[in-house]
């Protein structure tokens, strides 16, 4: 079992008692969970029609993309639940009872925003930067404009849970929280949501992540060979849903000893890989070769571990790769 070693104390998993223990700790650690442009809203309103009744354990207001918010619904989940019978079932209730629930949840989120001047605040700065005009024009976007999406955040993910998002077509993110405890004294270990988008925009070099349409791939030796060239499509990707629509490109960095990018496809589709969770993407058209983009000397610790996301810009004009990533 996981240990962690921290200022020579070491921390063991720590089991929740209840649903509503981890729920407690989702909220207080929403930001860092989230993400700095995001609003968790801890409101149990109710999303219901004629033959459906669920109650979401929140909802979250998504800014990482500036000109397209995103409004999410948030299942906050234990691994010991049933992921078919209870996990599985409340996002399809949620997806289910959403199309006649929104003009009741556009009333809960506005009343929230007005009832607390923090949140009003920020929403109504991210609202303006957007170009939206005000907070009900933006409500409106979020909730009328765009299909119900989920976000569960869990203790611990399975292949049992993946298979259930596999099956679901509402796009499903997952955010995986372990604590880990020693004495009184509680530390979270969270890979935050959208990570991978966000970091893009880090540093003074940042790409927008509206502008983000190509992502790169490690692949060794045989999973390239067979699968990038003689299949024309890579599969098993772990992706954003908010990235499945704007990802244009794919690009694979072959890991030693070539070590550097060699290939680019167009992405002719993007489809949910079978009962994984994950997603397959297919080529428009046999890969490209280009000219070699290498790990600049000296900089192996820059060599792609998972998937990164950049642009088909700063992807062909790239002579290593740190010019690909920012």
């Amino acid at each position: 079992m996981a240990r962690i070693l921290h200022d020579e104390r070491t921390y063991r998993p720590h089991e929740y008692g209840s649903e509503e223990e981890f729920e407690d700790a989702v909220v207080s650690h929403s930001r860092e969970i989230f993400g700095p442009n995001s609003v968790y809203f801890d409101i149990k309103k109710r999303l219901e029609n004629e033959n459906v009744l669920t109650i979401p354990d929140g909802y979250l207001l998504d800014f990482s993309f500036q000109h397209s918010p995103r409004l999410y619904i948030i299942e906050n989940e234990l691994v010991e639940h049933d992921p078919f019978r209870h996990i599985g079932q409340q996002l399809l209730k949620f997806a289910t009872a959403y199309e006649e629930s929104r003009h009741k949840l556009k009333q809960a989120l506005s009343d929230e925003i007005q009832a607390d001047s923090e949140k009003r605040t920020f929403i109504e700065e991210r609202a303006a930067e957007a170009d939206i005009r005000n907070v009900d024009v933006l409500l409106d976007e979020v909730i009328y404009g765009s299909q119900a999406a989920a976000i569960v955040v869990i203790d611990e993910i399975t292949s049992d849970l993946e298979n259930v998002l596999g099956q679901l077509t509402m796009g499903t993110d997952v955010v995986q929280l372990k604590t880990y405890v020693r004495e009184d004294d509680l530390i979270h270990h969270v890979r935050p949501f959208q990570q991978d988008v966000r970091s893009a925009a880090d540093d003074e070099e940042s790409i927008d992540p509206e502008e983000l349409d190509t992502v790169v791939v490690p692949a060794r030796r045989e999973g390239f060979e067979e699968t990038f060239l003689g299949e024309d499509c890579w599969y098993k990707i772990g992706m954003a849903s908010s990235m499945v629509e704007q990802v244009e490109y794919i690009a694979a960095y072959r890991t030693a000893p070539v070590s550097s990018i060699t290939h680019y496809a167009e992405v002719a589709s993007i489809e949910k890989y079978q009962d994984t969770g994950k997603y397959i993407l297919h080529f428009k058209e046999p890969a490209e070769e280009i000219d070699r983009i290498p790990l600049p000397d000296g900089h192996e610790g820059i060599a792609p571990q998972g998937r990164q996301y950049t642009t088909f810009t700063r992807l062909i004009e790239a002579e290593t790769l740190d010019g690909v990533f920012p």
